[in-house]
């Protein structure tokens, strides 16, 4: 009787002796070993897609420029050039099994991607699985290669992937932003610095900042996208190109550069870019600088939407959950929340990734697979709470304009307005006379006779409050006491 297909195995050996592997596992007997010594994670390096591709795009170049060269079969290299090719299609990445997090600089990574991609030739070649006698994963998927300059250009071309899928959705929150900003154009309110009162601004005014902030972050990930566009392919184990022709090096960097789309370029020292990890932490902090400011966008967000009664309350944020297990009624600002979380995480990471580039030793950095899980996550993370905080918050806020009216017609900030027409000294003392006495401050100026109601009107307009149309005059001397009623001094 037939063993199961779950059951059945085959056998593989490598230095340290045999072990038996699912029959259906297109990876092998290194990846077998790194799922043992590795259980660490409980993440496969198939979360991560673009790392994957990343992966396959590397063994597909080697192939072709392998074949170039006349260093690797043409038969051969087709089937690796076939079989790479349907990785990247998205076809068995499950078989990426191995931990994100593992020792060994990566080794069994490379391993685990040379198992796969040659035993999917094997396939295509009407082969059996492990049959390493006809197309061997080390002597001819990873041809002139070595983990030390595979693993780090996959991560690099991985990342520059993931980061256009990131930029397309931090542009669309931009645009989301701008949208409110046009939506608010002409809703007054009180601006604040401290916390406390300071001028009026439109809602409009403060969105389309968030807009702007944004869009200044897209540049900056834009402008450090090309720190990961140096590799080091051709290398090998440290810089030194050993047991590779000399003219896989070129080779392998223009087929790279056809099928990844990406600008890439050849290290001009290829020892220094084996060993040199910097490149990682300028990106990563990068990353952490659009993080830690749309986090602080969120914790705006947040303020201006509290409440609703006691608190700010100047935006409505859609309510997505019910907010409490024992207060009825209750909504809370989850979306902002969950982003603000996503950017500690971020931080974190980038701190991880610090540590990791400090960490490197002589002629190799063996810390590459915790820096590449962190800022992939890093990127992962972010994308997704870009898009949950765009279409499940931001596309959604109302604004209570009766209640920015009010606090507007009631807030002494308006009277810097007026300044340049009646002088701080006497606009000063009418602050304290309206804050003390709750009157309006338009009433008080036109009382104390210092500008009739029209250019008091005229001055306290939208336009003029937000900064919209600058109109200024003299300044004319008005000392606190002459002003009528005044007891409260300067």
């Amino acid at each position: 009787m037939a063993l199961d297909a779950m059951t059945r195995t085959r056998t593989e050996t490598d230095s340290l002796g045999s072990l038996e592997i699912p029959a259906d596992a297109y990876w092998g007997i290194h990846t077998a070993r790194a799922l043992e010594n590795f259980p660490i994670s409980k993440r496969p390096i198939s979360v991560y897609k673009d790392l994957v591709c990343g992966l396959a795009m590397v063994k597909q170049a080697s192939a072709r420029a392998n074949k170039e060269i006349g260093v690797l079969d043409a038969e051969k290299a087709d089937l690796i050039d076939r079989a790479a090719q349907l990785v990247i299609e998205g076809r068995f990445h499950d078989q990426f099994v191995v931990g994100v997090i593992q020792g060994g600089a990566g080794t069994s990574t490379n391993m685990n991607a040379n198992e796969v991609i040659t035993n999917i030739a094997l396939e295509l070649a009407g082969r059996e699985k492990g049959d390493y006698a006809f197309l061997s994963p080390i002597d001819d998927t990873n041809r002139s290669q070595s983990t030390n300059d595979v693993y780090p250009t996959a991560i690099k071309v991985g990342l520059s992937l993931d980061l256009l899928t990131l930029m397309e959705e931090l542009d669309l929150l931009r645009k989301a932003f701008l949208a409110k900003a046009l939506e608010f154009h002409d809703v007054l309110k009180v601006g604040r610095t401290q916390l406390q009162d300071a001028v009026p601004m439109t809602l409009g005014q403060e969105f389309h900042g968030f807009a702007t902030t944004l869009g200044e972050d897209h540049k900056r990930l834009k402008e450090n996208a090309y720190l990961l566009y140096e590799i080091n392919m051709g290398a090998t184990a440290i810089g030194t190109g050993i047991t590779t022709h000399p003219d896989y090096g070129a080779a392998v960097l223009r087929h790279l550069r056809e099928i990844s789309g990406l600008d890439l370029e050849l290290a001009t020292d290829l020892v220094e870019s084996t060993s040199d990890t910097g490149a990682f932490m300028s990106f990563s902090s990068t990353l952490k600088r659009n993080a830690i400011k749309l986090s602080k966008i969120c914790n705006d967000l947040r303020l201006l939407s509290s409440g609703p009664q006691a608190g700010l309350g100047e935006i409505n944020l859609p309510a997505r959950q019910a907010g409490s297990s024992i207060m009825p009624g209750k909504v809370n600002p989850v979306i902002p929340e969950v982003v603000n979380q996503v950017a500690f995480a971020v931080a974190g990471a980038d701190l991880t990734v610090t540590m990791a580039v400090e960490g490197g030793q002589l002629q190799l950095n063996a810390f590459e697979p915790v820096i590449a899980h962190s800022i992939f996550q890093s990127i992962t993370w972010m994308r997704r709470g870009m898009h949950t905080l765009r279409v499940n918050c931001v596309d959604g806020i109302t604004v209570n304009r009766e209640r920015l009216g009010a606090m507007v017609g009631s807030s002494v900030g308006v009277i810097t307005a007026l300044t340049p027409h009646i002088g701080y000294a006497a606009a000063a003392a009418l602050a304290k006379t309206a804050l003390l006495t709750g009157h309006n401050v338009a009433d008080l100026v036109v009382e104390a006779g210092l500008m009739s109601r029209e250019d008091v009107t005229k001055q306290l307009s939208p336009a003029r409050l937000s900064g919209l149309e600058a109109v200024t005059a003299a300044i004319p001397v008005i000392a606190a006491g002459d002003i009528d009623g005044d007891d409260t001094g300067a």
